[in-house]
Parts: structure tokens; sequence; C-alpha cells
């Protein structure tokens, strides 16, 4: 059967346009008379929902105007036809019997069920993905410190500069930056505030001197704990190791 008028779908309902249904009728009074006459004993939000307001094109003006719409209810749209008293209403009636028919088929029940069985699932999925990415951010982020906990040697600099994609020369400064140390006497020293709580351990390193000499010197070293500081305190000033940070695959 041909088309008379539009049916849109919303929420798995049918549902007509008030506007289309009087262009459709061929009714000469005006919408908004009609309407105002028409829906008197039909209740809103039962019966038809109104519409957000839509534009249209004045005949032979270049503006536009807003007019309002409404989405009745198969059963509304057919009284409506009724109301009509026309052979054109009896006609876009049967059109709506019809379409109400082939609405509540089996296949098209079937159809619809399936619809809204996939809709689900596809929801269910995006909800289960979206779960699953956030936790491989999870594990992701927790799995420096995992490293951390999984490494009890004291760790020099340069290795724990390298976590962060830096050279221990430019990591050191960025420790003085953010507060952990300073320097004394050519050495780096933690800050008062850190000192004596397990943060570091001093190791002596052996070398030559320009005259083949064996010297050797103290080295700071860092315990897990002190990492564990290193961590907390880079993260709260946005710097992560290379195994955290997003824009590196």
């Amino acid at each position: 059967m041909k088309d008379l008028i539009n049916i849109q779908i919303k929420d798995n309902q049918q549902l007509v346009s008030a506007r289309e249904l009087h262009k459709g009728l061929g009714l000469k009074k005006k919408f908004s008379d009609w309407w105002k006459q028409s829906s008197k004993e039909f209740e809103e939000g039962t019966d038809f929902l109104k519409s957000p307001k839509g534009y249209l094109n004045q005949s032979g003006k270049n503006t536009v105007r807003r007019y309002d719409d409404y989405l009745m209810t198969l059963d509304m749209a057919k009284e409506l036809c009724m109301m009509s008293k026309t052979d054109k209403g009896q006609e876009v009636r049967r059109y709506f019997i019809q379409v109400e028919k082939n609405w509540n088929s089996p296949d098209m029940i079937m159809k619809r069920a399936l619809e809204i069985s996939n809709a689900r699932i596809q929801k269910l999925k995006d909800k289960n993905d979206a779960l699953t990415l956030q936790l491989e951010e999870s594990d992701k982020k927790a799995s420096y410190l995992d490293l951390i906990l999984g490494t009890p040697d004291a760790m020099a600099t340069t290795q724990i500069a390298a976590d962060y994609g830096y050279g221990a020369k430019e990591f050191n400064k960025l420790l003085h930056k953010v507060g952990i140390q300073h320097k004394v006497n050519g050495q780096w020293i933690l800050y008062k505030v850190y000192m004596g709580k397990g943060y570091v351990t001093t190791k002596m390193f052996t070398f030559k001197d320009s005259k083949g000499t064996d010297r050797s010197k103290p080295s700071t070293y860092w315990t897990q704990k002190g990492r564990k500081l290193i961590y907390d305190i880079l993260k709260d000033e946005d710097i992560l190791p290379l195994i955290e940070r997003d824009d590196i695959a």
C-alpha cells in the first residue's frame, strides 16, 4: 500500500504528525483552528505529544516562521480521520488500519524484538568495552608501582631516570626542582624533611683517575621506598613514567 501519511517511530511506538495528517486529509480549515477543536477530547502525554517547533518557508517570501506540531498515536489519528467525515478521511483511516496490522504481524513483532535485543547486546558490549578499557588503564597505571614493589634492590638515579625518559643529569635537576634533593659539595643530598627515612642508601663507587690511581667516592642509590616517593611526587606534578604515559604506545 502506498504511504499516504508518513509514520514516525519513537520509543517503539508509531506516531503521526498532526500537520501531515491535516494536509493529507485536504482540510480547508486553518491547522491551528482544526487542532484546537479536534484535540479537545484527547489527552496530552497519552494520545499525543507536542513536537519541537519546526520552521516553514513562507510562500513567495524569503523569510521563515516557526510553527507548532504534535505527534499523535495511530488510535487518535484514526479517530480524527473519522471526525473529518470525508472520503479522504476514510481512505487515510483504512491506511492507518493496514499499517497497524503490518506493525503487529508476527514477522514485524519478531523483527522489532530482534532489534531491541541487538540494541541491548550492543549497549552491554559498549559498556563491557568501556569497563575493559578502564581496567586496562588501571592495570597500566598500576604497573610501574608493581615494578617498584617487585624490585627490592636499591637503584641508581641513572636507572630510575631512564624509566621517565630522562638522562641522569636532567633527572637530578628535576628532583631538585620538585623539592626532593639539593646539591652539597658536588653531591646530591636529600632535603632535611626526607633525610633519615630510608629513601636512599649510599654505595662506594670505585674508579681510576687520570693518573691511573684507584679512587672511590660515595654514590646515592634509591631504595624501594625512595623510588615510591619519587613516583608519588612526580605524579602530583603530572610527570609519569614512560609505561604510564598515554602518548607512548
